[in-house]
């Protein structure tokens, strides 16, 4: 599949974590016709475990995603050019989530799928939706209604779903 140079343009033009979920956003759009608005983002260090850690959950019918930051700050401690494409796919991820995709294979599949569709199969962000562990190998997925042992410390990222805003404020 060929790269869509616009997609790809844009998350390396992203400035910031709620720029690269409007990208998400835009590319579950085009790809599913699905939309979701009105979520929130929390970030946490919810540390990680024998089996490895989590990059992010979505508790089930709720409006808000917890990312991780563990993982966001060692992606850019030990490569930086991961980032995006690494938020980009956890983002992608969670957000499925959101829209209804609870199974875990299916939300993975999915995933790849869009963004084979949005960036080509030869971008990062692809390549991480086809085999995370490859990228991140302690990554795990979270099952169906994990939640961390400790009600985490949320710093909840401002602006996080700004297309939505003008749906509730006119």
């Amino acid at each position: 599949m060929v790269q869509n140079t616009s997609f790809d343009t844009k998350l390396e033009q992203a400035k910031d974590i709620p720029s690269i979920f409007e990208l998400v956003k835009q590319a579950v759009s085009r790809s599913e016709g699905m939309e979701r608005s009105g979520l929130m983002l929390g970030l946490s260090n919810l540390g990680g475990g024998p089996q490895g850690f989590v990059g992010a959950f979505y508790p089930v019918a709720t409006n808000i995603i917890v990312m991780n930051t563990m993982p966001l700050v060692r992606i850019r401690q030990t490569d930086p050019k991961l980032y995006k494409p690494y938020v980009f796919h956890i983002l992608l991820h969670e957000y499925l989530h959101s829209l209804g995709i609870i199974d875990e294979e299916a939300t993975r599949a999915k995933a790849l799928e869009i963004s084979r569709k949005v960036f080509g199969d030869d971008h990062a962000a692809t390549s991480i939706a086809a085999d995370l562990g490859r990228f991140m190998p302690n990554l795990v997925y979270p099952v169906y209604g994990w939640k961390p042992d400790q009600e985490p410390k949320l710093e909840l990222v401002k602006g996080f779903d700004r297309s939505s805003t003008d749906a509730y404020i006119n």
